[in-house]
């Protein structure tokens, strides 16, 4: 077909399991064929990474950059093969590069460059674009927030799915105290090696020793006490998939919903992210040396069900927590630190609008990550730049096709009209998607609680 022209401007059973959850993250990461009439461009890119795009017959002039996920190693350009499909559909060209993954699977070093790099590849080819917007999903969605807070490539919008807005430094240290918790305190005359892997297989091997002890910590009052501890530095969500959400005062039921993520091998995908996010910062970026762990935890939402468990199996929850501050002594690499914050950091501008949309019960990437994001938009001074919205719904990016094009359909009226409006509003998305008439949506009123850190922001 002939493309529309545009004049240009200038263990095994845990490594299945670790791969199990980075698909859950991510999607498949095959690479889809182009859709009947649409034009399937690719190239390849100085550094190795490679590009896909897909432009309709019927293009709407608007190209969508997308940017995947931790764990995919080739080009993706949209969320689903579902969401690409009804893209297409409505007009809209697709592109997106897989980065430069050579060396380690967090490649926030070239993400950025790489997604710039592939839209001036595909503009050489189809033309200026009438309009160009971006959408990163998970590990992508901090990708899409340094790309909306430079506005680079002439990027007019952003919409943000699932992200890990809150940033490598942030992620790294909130589950280094869920990993603490659990090797100090479940197996305290255990070594436990939790930061510094030189390789997959000690990060696995990690996993394996902080996933037993978990398993075999269910079984006692105590042991469930302690697990729930340290889902609250986790960030866990008290609802998991396929349950009915506990009761606000249920707390054996909201206890037991948090082990299932465990169960469901979360521990696998935090130390194999761990190896990479070390691997690609040259060193340990977390630390707990100086943390006050009471503090921390009177700062969780999770901390009255902490406190009931705790009571119910007649531990001394303030032993515990002195505990875990007297004997903690990680430092972090400084330089680690500082390439964390320069190249996995976001949320010190906004040059374009942002829309964030999140699960409310996301475990590897927790909804409490976006009032982190938010309180540093609005320390730049661009609180006016982002909205944020909510899916009631379990899982991490388990969006429906009619959430995610409603969320991009509003992105489009805060730019064409200069003004959010009631656009981003749990209601008017709500009514958007169901509008469509696809597969449903669940956008609910909601705010999330403080992200659980205890580091400065």
């Amino acid at each position: 077909m002939a493309l529309p022209t545009r004049p240009r401007s200038t263990t095994r059973s845990l490594a299945a399991l670790a791969t199990a959850v980075v698909l859950t993250l991510t999607g498949s990461s095959t690479t889809t064929a182009a859709a009947p009439g649409t034009q399937r461009l690719s190239g390849t890119l100085p550094d190795g990474a490679t590009w896909i795009a897909d432009v309709p017959e019927n293009w709407n002039g608007t190209l969508i950059v997308f940017s995947h996920g931790f764990g995919v190693t080739v080009a993706q350009n949209a969320p689903s093969e579902a969401v690409r499909l009804r893209l297409l559909e409505e007009g809209y060209a697709l592109t997106g590069s897989s980065y430069d993954t050579s060396e380690t699977l967090w490649a926030l070093e070239s993400a950025e460059r790489d997604q710039l790099a592939t839209l001036e590849a595909v503009t050489a080819k189809i033309g200026e674009p009438t309009r160009t917007l971006s959408i990163g999903q998970s590990m992508g969605g901090l990708v899409n927030a340094r790309l909306a807070r430079s506005g680079a490539g002439g990027i007019d919008g952003a919409l943000g799915l699932c992200g890990l807005v809150a940033g490598a430094n942030d992620l790294e240290n909130y589950q280094l105290d869920a990993e603490y918790t659990i090797a100090r305190l479940l197996l305290p005359d255990t070594p436990v090696k939790l930061v510094g892997f030189a390789s997959q297989a000690e990060a696995t091997a990690t996993a394996q020793q902080l996933t037993a002890a978990v398993t075999a910590a269910q079984e006692t009052p105590q042991g469930r006490a302690r697990i729930a501890l340290a889902a609250a530095y986790l960030n866990l969500p008290a609802w998991a998939p396929g349950k009915e959400r506990p009761a606000a005062d249920d707390w054996a039921g909201q206890q037991a919903q948090q082990y299932d993520w465990f169960a469901r091998g979360i521990l696998a995908f935090v130390e194999g992210g761990r190896y990479h996010i070390e691997k690609a910062l040259g060193g340990n970026n977390s630390w707990n040396k100086g943390v006050d762990y009471a503090r921390v935890l009177s700062a969780s939402q999770h901390a009255p069900l902490v406190k009931a468990m705790y009571k119910e199996a007649g531990l001394d929850l303030r032993a515990d927590l002195t505990n875990l501050t007297r004997n903690a002594t990680i430092t972090a690499s400084p330089s680690a630190v500082a390439t964390a914050e320069r190249t996995s950091s976001a949320g010190q501008g906004l040059a374009v609008p942002l829309l964030d949309i999140h699960t409310t019960a996301d475990d590897l990437v927790p909804a409490e990550q976006e009032t982190r994001f938010a309180a540093r938009v609005r320390a730049s001074g661009d609180a006016p730049q982002l909205r944020q919205a909510y899916v009631d719904r379990t899982g991490h990016c388990t969006f429906t096709v009619a959430e995610t094009v409603a969320a991009l359909h509003a992105l489009e009226h805060r730019v064409n009209t200069g003004h959010w409006g009631a656009a981003a509003t749990a209601g008017a998305l709500q009514t958007a998607a169901l509008q469509l008439n696809l597969d449903g949506a669940a956008y609910v009123p909601y705010r999330p609680a403080n992200l659980t850190i205890g580091r400065r922001l």
